[in-house]
């Protein structure tokens, strides 16, 4: 099983980023994602960025998580 996390992309330098979750940056690869920008929400794995999100999608998905985080008492 794995887990993708939505992430905002901050800031890029090449192939690589700052990605921000929930407050919490953290230093990313672009390497699958060339096209990807500041701004852009994208799929976080293994801290590779793997496919690109909607910002819709993206805040829908947030939601959950902080819906799983209530009802799990986080």
């Amino acid at each position: 099983m794995c887990l993708g996390i939505p992430v905002k992309i901050i800031e890029k330098k090449g192939k690589e980023g700052v990605a921000e979750f929930k407050g919490v940056r953290r230093r990313i690869s672009l390497e699958l994602l060339d096209q990807a920008k500041v701004g852009d929400y994208v799929i976080l794995h293994a801290g590779f960025a793997i496919q690109r999100l909607g910002k819709k999608e993206a805040l829908k998905t947030l939601k959950l998580f902080d819906e799983l985080e209530a009802y799990a008492g986080v």
